[in-house]
């Protein structure tokens, strides 16, 4: 019995726990549901891969006995309101609807779908691109109901891939959408020659008007990693069917999406207490996530951050983590700077309390500064560090010793990073839970390999790093990935261009600082972290910042983008339910541009 997925592909103990506060939800007396459907109503969206979809195809057709005929037919009839949504303003029925279907499970979606906007007195075509000898049984049979229909003689027609006599221009531009239901999630080659050329012709058609709606993901896209296959789609929105892809949170995926959906068909979701999959929130989790800011708090509650940062000619990446650390909630927060830097701070600093330590003669720190720095970091809840230190071999010993010295939790960044370079055995013995935050480059360093690699598919190679270090690892980038040593990982679906300058690590590292500090547990605290600063970048972009955003301003951000999250998604915020709602309804200190910045790309059902 074939699955939906059967496309046509020749084409111990955890050591990362620290107390947890009440989560908001909990708060509220809420019942813990860990069902695969009330986690994605809560906001928690699976992302499987294409081995894993294919494995819930066949559970749901062979173990549950639902046709996958059935299923088929659910799928296309979910693309039809897409479809006619993603039609040109003013467009009154004037140019056609066409499913350009290849011979799998894929294109029998695309036949249901034009049946369907048929029977609506919508004038759609299929154009199967291949042989229809080769489809599929599921998609033969839907193929035969369209073909076998009297009324229908005009709704479909079948053209070799590489028949290249055909005007491929011509055709897109008599069409006003064109529903891609060529390749699905079992593609695993590139896509070449006639297929290839089809592709090219919808993508230069979209740049004269041509609406492209995906089936499953645009395609070309790789379901599980997100790259290109040789050539792909690029939509304008993209409908997945049943769960979503990490391939559709992963760039260049994400982009070529365009606005995703989720079409929930009666597939079995997956068991979350049976596999370690891959996840993203969406902007109702990560209200539900935020630690509990109770209205008797006081600034002992909220933890205390040490920051273990900057050196001569970078004091302002130690201000950077510290500023940002405030911002994101923390009771108190002291920075300790090598002896050099310290003079400079007080003017930046002016709401963090400053210990100065033993420098290196080029301005870092020094072996020497060791006892210091463990002495103040057992005094606190939790130690970042890294942000600005430099490589000086005294400054890198400083860093190895003080990981393998203290208990509290740890966040290591930059230069911090630097000195774990074949040294990751350093962070697997530490007896207390470490946070790591790499960019593609320190990731390829800790792992010796080149990053190009390592970004072909981010969520292995976050979980390589994290279980070769026994730490959760924050992999920054275009589709941020967090992975704990026990295969968990998530995709951060916030964030863009817009981070992209010096200085914005170094306001995650506090970010994550300040939510450790505040007792959430290591791997929250840092997928938390990341969507909430990439969110506060996409509030900017939103309100029309195209370039140039300072990684202060960024931290100044963070603040408002909370508010925003808690008042239209959690209901509870420092100042009030009521308060916080009112101002970012009026766009005032909060910012509605950041409640924009909240879209999510996976809503609930």
């Amino acid at each position: 019995m074939t699955t939906r997925d059967d496309r046509r592909d020749d084409l111990p103990t955890d050591p990362h726990r620290v107390r947890r506060p009440a989560a908001r939800g909990a708060a509220r007396g809420e019942a813990l549901d860990r069902t695969a459907d009330a986690q994605i109503r809560a906001g928690v969206w699976p992302l499987v891969t294409a081995a894993e979809m294919q494995a819930l195809d066949r559970e749901t057709i062979e173990a549950r006995g639902i046709p996958g005929e059935l299923l088929m037919e659910n799928a296309g009839r979910a693309l039809v309101a897409p479809a006619l949504a993603a039609r040109p303003a003013g467009e009154r029925g004037r140019r056609t609807i066409r499913a350009f279907c290849g011979a799998g499970n894929n294109g029998g979606d695309g036949f249901v779908a034009v049946r369907h906007l048929r029977a609506e007195g919508i004038a759609a075509e299929a154009i199967l691109i291949g042989d229809p000898a080769r489809l599929p049984p599921d998609a033969a049979a839907h193929w035969r109901r369209l073909v076998d229909d009297p009324a229908a003689r005009d709704a479909w027609r079948v053209i070799a891939a590489d028949d290249d006599a055909i005007d491929r221009a011509a055709l897109f531009d008599e069409t006003s959408v064109a529903l891609d239901a060529l390749f699905g999630t079992g593609l695993k080659r590139a896509i070449e020659g006639g297929l290839a050329r089809w592709i090219l012709a919808m993508n230069a058609a979209r740049t004269r008007g041509l609406r492209v709606v995906a089936v499953d993901l645009p395609s070309g896209v790789s379901a599980d990693t997100g790259q290109i296959l040789g050539v792909a789609i690029e939509a304008d929105r993209t409908v997945t069917i049943s769960l979503p892809k990490p391939g559709l949170a992963l760039e260049p995926g994400r982009r070529l999406a365009g606005r995703i959906e989720v079409a929930r068909i009666g597939i079995a979701d997956p068991d979350p207490g049976r596999a370690v999959r891959a996840e993203l929130w969406n902007a109702r989790a990560v209200a539900r996530g935020f630690p509990a800011r109770p209205r008797d708090g006081h600034k002992g509650r909220f933890g205390h951050v040490l920051v273990a940062a900057g050196s001569e000619g970078k004091w302002g990446a130690a201000s950077l983590a510290s500023r940002a650390a405030l911002r994101a909630g923390a009771g108190l927060v002291t920075l300790v700077v090598p002896a050099v830097v310290g003079r400079r701070l007080p003017e930046l600093c002016a709401e963090v309390m400053t210990e100065a330590a033993q420098a290196t003669a080029s301005g870092g720190f020094a072996e020497a500064a060791v006892k210091a720095i463990v002495e103040l970091a057992s005094a606190r809840s939790v130690l970042a560090i890294g942000p600005g230190l430099g490589t000086d071999p005294g400054t890198v010993a400083c860093v190895r010793r003080v990981l393998a010295e203290v208990d509290v939790p740890v966040v290591v960044d930059a230069d911090g990073l630097n000195a774990l370079v074949g040294e990751l055995e350093r962070v697997r013995t530490r007896r207390g839970p470490t946070v790591l935050t790499p960019h593609p480059g320190e990731a390829a360093r800790l792992l010796e390999r080149d990053a190009a690699t390592l970004n072909a598919d981010r969520i292995a190679s976050a979980r390589r790093l994290a279980e070769r270090a026994g730490a959760i690892v924050v992999l920054k980038g275009a589709g941020t990935v967090v992975a704990s040593p026990q295969g968990r990982a998530l995709v951060v679906p916030t964030g863009g261009p817009l981070l992209a300058s010096g200085g914005t690590g170094d306001v995650l590292t506090g970010v994550v600082a300040a939510l450790l500090a505040a007792g959430m547990e290591p791997f929250e605290a840092a997928a938390l972290g990341a969507w909430w600063h990439g969110a506060a970048g996409d509030g900017h972009a939103l309100a029309g910042i195209g370039f140039g955003m300072r990684a202060g301003e960024l931290a100044d951000a963070l603040p408002g983008t909370a508010q925003a999250i808690l008042a239209q998604f959690g209901g509870e915020c420092g100042a009030g339910e009521s308060d916080c709602a009112e101002r970012v309804a009026d766009g005032g200190e909060h910012g509605a541009e950041r409640v924009a910045a909240l879209v999510h790309r996976f809503p609930g059902p």
